[in-house]
């Protein structure tokens, strides 16, 4: 009685040993156990054998579509020989209000007149604070904060590159779209609903 569960867990450690290297000798002609992306998805899988060890960097897991790291911002995608689209950030500053960190600054555009502009002059994140919570996308009216799937920004440098700006920070759509194509599908169906609903609303209102 005494003892079996180490018996136990010593022999399932023992049988993954094995197979570990059972299963490099059935990958040898299909491009290897490691390095294969092929190899790497069924090492994932409830189908594996032996070790499933990540050979990191060189071997990468697929972030699932709600995984979140830092926020960026939509734009546009931009016209032929132009570098950046429209803005969707209006500047109203609720990102900043809801982040529990505080680690969003924006500088909002002004007219020639003087008078607040929709549209960002700057925008900041301090990535060494942001605790990735996504508050700032949830609660953006205008969709346009998302965030990011990049979790490779360790750098020797804070001040210079953890402090991201708004050339930094600004993404085109069709970037969004890329990376979680399941959820900007449902955000534009739900954007073309509510559009609708509100044309409705003015239709109803002018008879």
């Amino acid at each position: 009685m005494y003892g079996f569960g180490f018996v136990k867990g010593l022999t399932t450690t023992i049988k993954h040993f094995i197979g570990t290297y059972t299963d490099e000798f059935n990958w040898a002609g299909k491009g290897g156990r490691y390095y294969n992306d092929e190899a790497l998805k069924v090492r994932q899988s409830l189908k594996t054998e032996g070790a499933i060890t990540v050979m990191y960097p060189e071997e990468k897991l697929e972030m699932p579509e709600r995984f979140r790291f830092v926020p960026f911002l939509i734009m546009d995608d931009p016209a032929p020989g132009q570098k950046a689209g429209k803005d969707w950030c209006t500047s109203c500053g609720i990102c900043a209000k809801v982040c529990p960190p505080q680690c969003i600054w924006i500088e909002r555009g002004k007219k020639p007149n003087g008078r607040p502009k929709p549209e960002p002059e700057g925008f900041y994140i301090d990535i060494d604070i942001c605790m990735n919570c996504g508050y700032c996308s949830e609660y953006c009216p205008f969709d346009a904060i998302k965030m990011d799937h990049d979790y490779e920004m360790a750098s020797y440098d804070r001040s210079a590159s953890h402090i991201h700006d708004k050339e930094r920070l600004s993404k085109p759509i069709s970037y969004w779209r890329a990376i979680a194509p399941g959820r900007a599908a449902d955000e534009e169906r739900r954007r073309v609903e509510a559009a609708e609903a509100k044309n409705k609303k003015k239709a109803a209102r002018g008879r």
